[in-house]
């Protein structure tokens, strides 16, 4: 007989998704365990200060410690920023309408109804998602506060409580950000760079001892190679580092994405080595290790010796040449700007909307749905006097999304949360453990026993974090909302049932007007990708280096944002139900076996890019380069006529991919360089990686034939 753990990890088994699901998403990974402990520092500190002050609002100032951005203390500081500005002209929007419309019933409804289309419309259009939502959600807040039977002074008052409260809870998490970058002796740049380089030498470790590489090496590198090096460009120009330092640190963490690169396509390949490969391979990793060691002991790394070893395996001769460039950066032999140029100015010109913001109509109908089902939350609570439940608005502005999938996906995470933190957690220890305390000392440790697991959760994928702020969020608006100890069950049940009517009202508004399935977005996102990647295969389109580069990277963000896309979409298509349910799962299961294709022919251009830009070790002749054009052009109609296919267009696109390969395996034949001379292996490696693409992308096309 089976056993239950063989029963769920079986692959047939219907629990074999979900078992997969949370391993992926509640596993550790690295600085998971210090971010969270620097999130529950800052919520406890703001509880205890809120419960100790009796500061009004301390449930939502708590919540927002939690949610801050932590990306680094630089990204800390400016998410603070925003809330603050944000929170600041939700305040001034707030008292103006009540200035304006607080008088009479009628018009203070209607004001009300046109703030929640503007709060939907605002997710929309505006650029800062983080502004946005943040703007909307202290309206939330705000606006039951002032159909209370109270005096106009008094709300005012409460007003500005929840926007000083909320404003030094941020402040708060902003400052334990700092000061735990303080007391960290490592650089978050130094470090990522060390992390990519040691996961080349764990790829370089299974050659050397002539094992197979292991499906977690793989993963690593092909997560490191699909990411890129955005995230440390962003926070090197970000920095405070001199100048000149930054420059050089630019062509390093260029450098190291090089070799991240060339390591996902190596991973990939099947290879047989030799009896002196192995030698030749711990040299090489010899050589990355002591980069490593240098840059994480803040030394210069020494010279390597640029006379290649001949490598019989395909692509380490790139990695030898690659590796070797790292120390010539801080030596100055060799231009900077030949690695890495710099932008002239940071990040582009931020603009306050998307380009499409006054032009497309889904973003009006999105918000006329949002809106139609805050109003009618709105609307109930009101005409029962039942001020309790006004977590309903709260709950549709916190699940509205652009699909019925990822909307079902966040009002189930947020119900799941809602039941763990308010009836497990809240009411649970409203019956069993808060009568028998007495002090903060005891409340604190109840509190850090709900945060710490929650926090964990909420460490996770944008597929399941949500779930872990949705248990802080139920547990934090029952137990400190007031300041004592709540052990009356009334607050608890009005918040369920707001939730309950919330996600009721949402399925109304989503679910039956203009609803747009999540497959078809899906589709959609996929079909964008090949369309982008189709884009990628013809860069360098400038002659400019710097805009090449620049380019190329946001090419290589956007495709990769989009396979996140695609699968998180394609989680969402689990929760769709009606009539076309079934054929809905048979084109997610197709645009899925796509995937995996795309991704490999991605992983492949980005190291054929680096041969089309002639970067230094990727040198070809010139015939050879003009063939490579040629053919990278064939390619991408190729990829245009799948994606016409795929939109049922009829495609202008004309071209015959394996005939320009032929061609080009003729042009390198005629080169004839000398059997001894690095550029006939150089020639190798660069035919190899050209004929993967070319079976990849003649796969996926024979794939995609069938109905996507």
């Amino acid at each position: 007989m089976a056993t239950a753990a063989q029963t769920i990890s079986s692959p047939s088994s219907p629990f074999h998704w979900l078992w997969r699901f949370l391993n992926e998403e509640l596993s550790p990974y690295p600085g998971r365990g210090a971010l969270v402990a620097r999130t529950v520092v800052a919520t406890t500190i703001m509880m205890i200060i809120s419960l100790v002050f009796r500061l009004p609002y301390g449930a939502y100032g708590a919540i927002f410690a939690m949610t801050i951005s932590r990306e680094n203390p630089q990204a800390t500081l400016n998410a603070a920023k925003t809330i603050v500005f944000a929170f600041a002209f939700s305040v001034l929007y707030v008292l103006a309408g009540a200035m304006l419309f607080l008088a009479d019933p009628t018009t203070r409804l209607v004001w009300v109804i046109g703030t929640f289309f503007l709060m939907f419309y605002a997710l929309r259009v505006v650029n800062n998602y983080t502004a946005a939502a943040r703007f909307g959600y202290l309206l939330i807040i705000t606006i039951p506060l002032w159909d209370e039977h109270i005096s106009s002074g008094l709300r005012v008052e409460n007003t500005l409580w929840a926007f000083g409260v909320i404003s030094f809870a941020s402040i708060i998490a902003a400052l334990t950000e700092l000061v735990y970058a303080s007391l960290r002796p490592d650089d978050d740049l130094v470090q990522s760079t060390a992390e990519r380089l040691a996961a080349i030498e764990d790829l370089l470790n299974c050659y050397i001892e002539s094992r197979p590489v292991d499906a977690r090496t793989e993963k690593n590198i092909t997560g490191l190679a699909l990411v890129g090096t955005s995230r440390l460009r962003r926070f090197l120009q970000r920095s405070d580092y001199p100048p000149h330092y930054a420059e050089q640190m630019g062509a390093v963490v260029a450098l190291v994405g090089r070799l991240v690169d060339i390591a996902a396509n190596l991973s990939q390949l099947k290879i047989d080595t030799s009896d002196d490969d192995p030698l030749q391979i711990r040299e090489l990793a010899n050589k990355i290790a002591g980069v490593r060691a240098a840059l994480v002991q803040s030394r210069v790394p020494s010279p390597i010796d640029m006379e290649h070893t001949l490598y019989t395996v395909p692509l380490l001769q790139e990695l030898d040449a690659t590796v070797s460039l790292i120390p010539a950066v801080f030596a100055g032999s060799q231009s900077l700007s030949a690695f890495a140029p710099q932008p002239a100015s940071g990040d582009p010109p931020s603009r306050i909307f998307v380009p499409d913001a006054f032009s497309n109509p889904e973003h009006m109908k999105f918000a006329l749905r949002g809106c139609l089902a805050a109003s009618l939350c709105y609307i109930i609570y009101n005409a029962k006097d039942w001020p309790g439940i006004s977590t309903s608005v709260t709950t549709c502005f916190l699940t509205a999304l652009s699909t019925i999938g990822s909307s079902h996906q966040k009002q189930i995470l947020r119900i799941a949360g809602a039941i763990v933190g308010g009836l497990l957690f809240g009411i649970g220890a409203q019956i069993f453990i808060l009568p028998y305390l007495e002090s903060v000392t005891g409340f604190t440790l109840l509190f850090l026993a709900v945060t710490i697991p929650a926090v964990w959760v909420a460490t996770s994928g944008p597929r399941l974090s949500y779930f872990g702020v949705q248990i802080v969020v139920a547990f934090y608006l029952i137990n400190l909302s007031e300041f004592k100890v709540q052990t009356s069950l009334v607050l608890a049940r009005d918040r369920v049932i707001g939730i309950f009517l919330g996600l009721l009202m949402m399925w109304l508004a989503f679910d039956r007007l203009w609803g747009s399935p999540a497959v078809l977005e899906m589709k959609k996102v996929f079909i964008s990708n090949v369309r982008l990647l189709a884009q990628f295969a013809r860069e360098p389109v400038s002659k400019e280096m710097k805009l090449a580069i620049e380019r190329s990277y946001s090419l290589r963000e956007t495709i990769n944002k989009n396979f996140d896309s695609i699968r998180n979409l394609g989680d969402s298509v689990l929760l769709e139900f009606g009539p076309s349910r079934q054929e809905d799962l048979a084109l997610r299961s197709r645009i899925l076996e796509l995937q995996p294709q795309l991704r490999a022919l991605f992983l492949t251009r980005i190291a054929l890019w680096k041969y089309r830009l002639q970067l230094p070790g990727f040198q070809l002749p010139p015939t050879v380069r003009a063939a490579q054009k040629q053919f990278d052009e064939e390619s991408a109609n190729l990829l245009d006529r799948m994606a016409d296919r795929m939109e049922n267009k009829d495609s202008v696109q004309q071209g015959d991919l394996e005939e320009s390969f032929t061609r080009l395996e003729r042009v390198i034949e005629n080169c004839r360089p000398e059997p001894s001379s690095a550029i006939l292996h150089e020639l190798k490696t660069f035919l190899l990686l050209l004929r993967k693409a070319e079976s990849l992308e003649i796969s996926l096309n024979r794939l995609a034939e069938l109905e996507v």
